[in-house]
């Protein structure tokens, strides 16, 4: 039941309020051309999207999570995905610290 709780949650078009906030402009920055990726979080990914169009297919599952330009998405610590990127990604990015 553990992958079950490792889910992706995307926000659609944050409002400005929220991305000056958490400072996201600060945020380093990351980016991908199109392709297929494998991908494991050893911690919670925090990331904005200024353009691209990603799926997320997360291991042992069919299903996936799309996100694109615009989005804020949290990826969960532990979580192993093939992102399949079909327009490039340039992104802004927060790792969370590991807790003690």
């Amino acid at each position: 039941m553990a992958e079950n709780s490792l889910r992706i949650v995307v926000e659609t078009n944050p409002p400005e309020s929220k991305l000056s906030e958490l400072n996201i402009k600060c945020w380093p920055k990351w980016g991908c051309s199109p392709g297929k990726y494998q991908l494991k979080f050893d911690a919670e990914e925090t990331c904005y999207l200024l353009r691209g169009k990603v799926r997320v297919y997360p291991k042992g599952s069919s299903e996936f999570v799309e996100f694109g330009a615009g989005d804020l998405v949290v990826i969960p610590k532990g979580l192993s995905c093939t992102w399949d990127v079909s327009v490039a990604v340039d992104k802004h990015y927060k790792f969370e610290p590991p807790s003690s």
